[in-house]
């Protein structure tokens, strides 16, 4: 955290389902004091009533340490909480003041579209969509969601935007991942060799800057001026490399060979 901080990162991003709340007890800690913005999500559970929705947000303040919750985010779609109904409680917290900004996640274009109609009914803007975004995972570029956050002026928040690790270069078909990424798809096999190919233009872009690949993977997300990336660390090394990525600037030759070997996975 504190090299996170010391390096202009400005941005924690957590939810009240990460160890039960522990994770938002333990940021809220880290940052007190701080002019940090803190982003968190409701609901804590997966079987969660959307009538808990007022407990749940004072409950998130309370270990937060704040008054008010920067970015409060709906964590995934759920057929059992409406979107308008949600959207509307969100409305109600931004107008208390317990709330400065609203964002969802995991949400399909439609369902963004939706969210973002509930909330103008208020004034209010959707302010993010928080999508699994990658080199190796494009998805958001053909299924509707980049398009409709540039159209509606919405923030695209990138999770595992290194892959999960595979974008970094420590693993290869030599190199195997260990614990729970080796039963994952893009650490096995074939999936495994057809990464190497852009780790190695992630090398060679890298070398030009004297960057790691994972800090160009992370700039080539950060280059589009909508997309907002927020990588893991697990330790001071890796904060900082994941901070060095604001530092430097992709060409749009560098840009455009990425998109190109990464081609395969826009789907």
């Amino acid at each position: 955290m504190e090299v996170s901080l010391a390096a202009g990162v400005n941005l924690i991003d957590t939810a009240e389902m990460y160890s039960s709340g522990a994770s938002e007890r333990r940021v809220g800690e880290l940052v007190s004091g701080r002019d940090v913005n803190l982003a968190t999500k409701f609901p804590p559970s997966p079987f969660s009533r959307i009538e808990i929705f007022p407990k749940a947000l004072e409950d998130s303040l309370t270990r937060l340490g704040r008054r008010s919750i920067d970015l409060y985010q709906v964590h995934y779609p759920n057929r059992r909480m409406p979107i308008p109904i949600l959207m509307n409680l969100m409305a109600d917290a931004v107008e208390a003041g317990k709330v400065r900004a609203v964002g969802v996640s995991n949400y399909s274009a439609e369902e963004m579209r939706l969210a973002h109609a509930e909330l103008a009914k208020r004034g209010i803007p959707l302010a993010s969509n928080q999508v699994q975004y990658s080199l190796l995972y494009r998805k958001p570029e053909v299924d509707g969601v980049l398009d409709a956050c540039r159209e509606l002026g919405i923030t695209l928040i990138a999770y595992f935007p290194l892959a999960m690790g595979a974008l970094t270069g420590k693993y290869s078909t030599k190199t195997r991942a260990g614990g729970l990424r080796r039963f994952l798809p893009n650490f096995r096999g074939k999936a495994m060799a057809a990464v190497q190919p852009v780790v190695e233009i992630l090398r060679e872009i890298g070398e030009r800057y004297s960057r790691s690949p994972s800090q160009v993977a992370l700039r080539w997300l950060i280059e589009n001026e909508i997309v907002l990336p927020i990588p893991g660390a697990k330790n001071r090394r890796q904060a900082a490399e994941n901070a060095s990525a604001l530092s430097f600037s992709l060409s749009p030759e560098d840009i455009e060979a990425l998109n190109q070997v990464t081609m395969a996975w826009r789907i």
